[in-house]
């Protein structure tokens, strides 16, 4: 296995699949599945053919146990400055993440902690086999979840999300459903056709559209409403061709052919 078999990338149809492939490490973050996870995010924003990206780990242990531990250790046994989150490249791979203009869901095939559990965040969709335990041990071993400190109280009610930070004790995927931070908990055998038929239902509607609500509700999320309303974000699909095919597939009872113009 080579560097680049770190993060398997795969397509079918207007679906990629970009898999962290460390099970014998819980699928790390290590220095360079984040720098495989950017370079695989950003192929994916600029492939027009793409609509939808899907993010999830090898095995059914770990979706991803966040940073490489033994990495980091290393580092420190050899008398290597430690880069706060902000101050090193590998903090784009959250942020590109977030930012991405395309619909993102993560396969929570196995546990997703510490930066796992901040990568599923930045995801707009979370499905989770039955059993995956989410969580934010970093007080624990004093880290900063510096993502996570941010992204969590916008998901949750605020006491909910610090008591999450403050203990560092996981939840099971059954709670999170509950609570909200994520949409399905699905039989494990069941996680991929899921995961598949509600990727390609969303790849099925007219890409603009998607963008446009995405950019919206994302940019506007913490603005007023009456300003939040009158953002022009993204393409505009009530001008563009699309919207004329939609509207005449859909008298004529045929699918649309987007066009993304």
């Amino acid at each position: 296995m080579n560097d680049d078999d770190d993060v398997m990338v795969t397509t079918a149809g207007h679906v990629r699949t970009l898999r962290i492939n460390r099970p014998k490490r819980a699928n790390a973050l290590s220095a360079n599945v984040s720098r495989l996870l950017v370079a695989g995010l950003l192929a994916a924003n600029a492939d027009p053919d793409v609509r939808v990206i899907v993010l999830t780990g090898t095995g059914e242990r770990t979706f991803c146990a966040g940073a490489d531990l033994k990495e980091m250790r290393e580092a420190d046994n050899a008398g290597a400055a430690f880069q706060p989150p902000m101050q090193r490249a590998e903090r784009a791979v959250l942020e590109v993440v977030l930012e991405t203009y395309k619909p993102t869901i993560a396969a929570l095939n196995g546990h997703a902690v510490a930066g796992g559990f901040e990568l599923a965040l930045g995801c707009d969709i979370r499905i989770a086999a039955e059993g995956v335990l989410v969580g934010m041990p970093e007080a624990k071993i004093g880290m900063g979840a510096n993502f996570a400190s941010v992204i969590l109280p916008k998901r949750l009610p605020m006491a909910i999300a610090l008591q999450m930070l403050f203990t560092g004790e996981y939840i099971t995927a059954e709670r999170a459903a509950n609570l909200g931070l994520i949409n399905e908990v699905v039989a494990r055998e069941r996680l991929a056709e899921r995961v598949d038929e509600l990727a390609d239902q969303i790849a099925r509607n007219a890409p603009l559209s998607i963008r446009r609500m995405k950019e919206m509700a994302l940019k506007g999320a913490d603005l007023p409403t009456s300003t939040a309303l009158r953002l022009d974000v993204g393409p505009n699909p009530y001008t563009s061709e699309d919207r004329k095919e939609g509207v005449q597939a859909y008298l004529e009872g045929r699918p649309p052919v987007w066009q993304r113009r």
